[in-house]
């Protein structure tokens, strides 16, 4: 596969069918699950992925696992991403039950989304095959993170999107100079990249066609290396939970497969359960039969959590929950904004609407004696609050105060904690 060369071949998850290596990669998945179950192909390497492999001179980013990834270290364009904090959340943890929990911060990333792990991939990808655009179809994460990789390689990027988007998303998309196309359909969103793969040969990173299996098979081998820092940052154990938030379940299958490779390897003695805490409840109903396909919802309600608000998963995610025997939490904008704000003020983690849901998602199957109380587990907040401030915080009016007295005074009345100790001095 040209610009891969550690991949030899293709196969799909659901039924095994290898394919060639120069089998174009178009959205649709495996030709022979199409009618049965849409499904998503991933890469089949040349030797056994050994992510415990790791050269002495690795660069301090998620390249530094490049042996376990589509491209070479030399193909890589890379803005530093990955080796994200690990971070205990004691605090937050006793308040949804469970005190062993621990947050990786994903809003550490370049573009404050773990979508950098998959934009680095399928950028690198996609400037090794000669490919000079990149486009995507996004309501702001995965099209701020393109944008901001394709700027990083000197390729064109157009992100596809809709009436609607976080400004401060569009925003960033714009600031890394790429091309944003709002449509009133979103349909017509995978019209237009459809039809741009066919006629003018762009990368296309996101799903183009429906029913969706996920977004492009190699950039999501970028998501494994979550699963590797996880491990690697919690003393070569793997936790008992690892939850996150799901729309077409890519991060959520590349963690997974993380996971697995460790444990093919030796790495880690035992598997977590994982957890998608979505929106509609695609994943949660799917589990609760023998079929493959999943069922398009009808959307009860608009969620705030606006990128993983999608109707319909993927085969992909599901094969994850049943493989580790996890679960689907649906999860509403009831507690949002206040588990958001909770977050913020108890552990210092300011993470985007979508990005608390786990938590939400881990007090109820704690609640449901599901997880137990001295479970280790991990929340993944994908992305940085500041992605969506216009969601989730309401305008408002700042006190301006004329002198320091009239501070001090608004203190005594409003911030008593504040100032409860004994006065060393008396403010002017």
């Amino acid at each position: 596969m040209p610009g891969c060369a550690n991949i030899i071949g293709l196969s799909c998850i659901r039924c095994g069918a290898s394919y060639s290596a120069s089998t174009e990669i178009d959205s649709r998945g495996c030709p022979a699950c199409r009618e049965a179950a849409p499904v998503n192909l991933k890469p089949v390497y040349a030797s056994p992925v050994d992510p415990l492999s790791i050269a002495p001179n690795a660069p301090r980013s998620m390249w530094r696992y490049a042996h376990a990834l589509p491209c070479s270290l030399d193909d890589a364009v890379s803005l530093g991403e990955g080796q994200t904090p690990l971070i205990e959340a004691a605090r937050i943890g006793r308040a949804v039950g469970v005190p062993n929990l621990f947050i990786k911060d994903e809003g550490r990333n370049p573009t404050w989304s773990h979508k950098d792990r998959f934009s680095t991939v399928a950028v690198s990808v996609a400037r090794a095959q000669g490919s000079t655009v990149v486009a995507t179809a996004s309501s702001g994460n995965a099209g701020a993170s393109l944008a901001a990789y394709a700027a990083r390689a000197g390729l064109g990027c157009v992100v596809a999107t809709f009436g609607g988007a976080a400004n401060a998303m569009l925003a960033q998309i714009r600031k890394y100079g790429a091309t944003v196309l709002p449509l009133a359909n979103k349909m017509d969103r995978w019209t237009l990249l459809a039809e741009a793969a066919t006629h003018y040969g762009w990368f296309i990173a996101s799903p183009y066609h429906a029913p969706v299996v996920g977004s492009h098979a190699l950039g999501i081998e970028g998501y494994k290396t979550i699963a590797y820092e996880i491990v690697e940052q919690s003393g070569g154990v793997a936790p008992d939970w690892c939850v996150l938030p799901v729309c077409y379940g890519d991060a959520l299958f590349g963690v997974w497969t993380g996971f697995q490779e460790l444990f093919a390897q030796g790495a880690i003695s035992r598997l977590p359960r994982m957890v998608a805490a979505e929106v509609h409840g695609s994943l949660a109903q799917a589990l609760a039969t023998d079929r493959d396909r999943l069922e398009e919802r009808s959307p009860a309600f608009e969620s705030l959590a606006v990128s993983i608000g999608a109707p319909r998963s993927t085969y992909q995610a599901l094969k994850a929950l049943r493989e580790s025997s996890g679960r689907a939490v649906p999860v509403n904008n009831n507690g949002l904004v206040d588990m958001q704000e909770r977050l913020a003020h108890d552990e210092g983690i300011f993470a985007e609407l979508a990005s608390v849901t786990p938590l939400l998602a881990i007090a109820r199957l704690r609640e449901e004696g599901v997880i137990a109380p001295d479970d280790h587990v991990v929340a993944v907040a994908t992305a940085s609050g500041l992605k969506d401030l216009d969601r989730s915080c309401q305008p408002g009016v700042e006190t301006l105060f004329r002198s320091t007295g009239e501070a001090w005074d608004w203190l005594g009345h409003n911030g008593a904690s504040l100032v409860a100790g004994p006065r060393l001095t008396v403010p002017d």
